[in-house]
């Protein structure tokens, strides 16, 4: 690639990123309005986050397909269209069927772009590959602060279903720039991977289980942490704002590592002190939910920050090349997305059964252990093949 033509797919995919999370991230700091106003049941409320990331998951798994029906670069342009389309229905009609709907229609959205922009990346990025995915998990988590941190004021401002639905603008002025950069019609067909199916490999099923448990962490956080401020006795908008914390610092952390990252060929101390982070801040958040709120979510936060592009960056490093690439990511993504949408789910049954959020920052802050024992095997040079 181009001196140039670097700067210009940043542009473009850091825009297409920012756009992947609002649909989520607008949700949490309004659930109680929400299922005031629509008689959603906590487990329902739950879905709004499980359903999308789930669906997620299942379509990522089909990146192979997506890559031979559309191309990458239009590919993407579908996804960020459903997930524009998505918005707007949700400014149009409210309602609880029209949620879980909406909620459908933008987890396909985003599946299709995160199918897709990785092996973009590594294909255009060339040795600046990492860096770039870098940036790009970053943009993602910062449409999640934009998102988390101006639902609540919308809301006060237009209602909630504004607070939910505008997030269509900035997806349709992303479409419109990845359209405009990227330069969609001059691209050919994409052909089916030849390659040998990656979920033969016993090390894509770590990079799996290790994302997925990783992801698990961000949804949890994002589908719940407010309403458990909430239900503590703060009001939404002090909870929102301490999500906005938690995506800020997940945003400090992605793009410290995004920055660092090409000068450290061996990814695990990095993900170990990610990890650390976590660990630390999930333990605040049951052990002194009060006391220690803010640098509790913040500890979480940069470890959630730091994980999130570190683990796709790894599952990346296993590849040979952008096709390869394609592969594996989106293995990684489609079963991770799995994992990590039974999380919320989980937690809205616990809030349900026991009136409290605490035991899911137990189980979560338990699963750092195993992700530990998974980032110890990842070491500098190994390939699909390594066991």
């Amino acid at each position: 690639m181009s001196r140039t033509g670097w700067p210009l797919l940043t542009i473009a995919i850091v825009l297409v990123g920012i756009n992947l999370r609002p649909i989520l991230a607008s949700a949490g700091p309004l659930l109680d309005v929400i299922q005031r106003d629509t008689g959603l049941g906590d487990g329902q409320a739950g879905l709004l986050t499980t359903i999308p990331v789930a669906l997620m998951g299942i379509c990522l798994l089909g990146t192979r397909l997506f890559r031979a029906w559309f191309g990458d670069l239009r590919g993407v342009a579908i996804g960020v269209l459903l997930v524009c389309f998505a918005c707007a229905a949700r400014w149009i009609a409210p309602g609880g069927t029209s949620l879980l709907a909406t909620a459908t229609v933008g987890g396909v959205g985003i599946a299709l772009v995160q199918a897709l922009v990785p092996g973009i990346i590594r294909e255009r990025g060339e040795d600046c590959a990492a860096g770039l995915m870098g940036f790009y998990s970053t943009a993602i988590m910062g449409g999640a602060l934009i998102a988390s941190s101006a639902a609540p004021w919308f809301e006060r401002l237009w209602g909630w279903p504004a607070a939910l639905g505008l997030w269509a603008v900035p997806a349709f002025a992303g479409l419109l720039v990845w359209a405009a950069v990227i330069g969609l019609r001059r691209e050919g067909a994409v052909p089916v991977e030849t390659q040998a199916s990656v979920h033969s490999s016993s090390r894509a099923w770590a990079l799996m289980a290790f994302f997925g448990m990783g992801t698990g962490a961000y949804t949890l956080v994002l589908a719940w942490l407010p309403s458990f401020y909430t239900q503590l006795g703060w009001p939404a908008t002090a909870a929102g704002a301490l999500l906005g914390a938690v995506t800020l610092a997940e945003v400090v952390a992605g793009i410290i590592v995004s920055v660092r990252i090409d000068r450290m060929p061996d990814r695990r101390p990095a993900l170990f002190l990610a990890l650390g982070a976590l660990f630390a801040g999930l333990a605040g958040l049951y052990l002194a939910p009060l006391a220690a709120a803010w640098p509790a979510a913040i500890l979480a936060g940069l470890g959630i920050g730091a994980l999130f592009p570190l683990s796709l960056i790894v599952a990346m490093d296993h590849a040979r090349d952008g096709t390869e690439a394609g592969a594996i990511v989106g293995f990684v993504q489609g079963g991770g997305y799995l994992l990590a949408a039974v999380l919320p789910f989980v937690a809205g049954l616990i809030r349900q059964g026991t009136s409290d959020l605490a035991p899911a920052w137990l189980l979560m802050a338990g699963l750092c252990l195993p992700l530990a024992l998974l980032a110890a095997r990842f070491r500098p040079g190994d390939k699909l093949s390594s066991g």
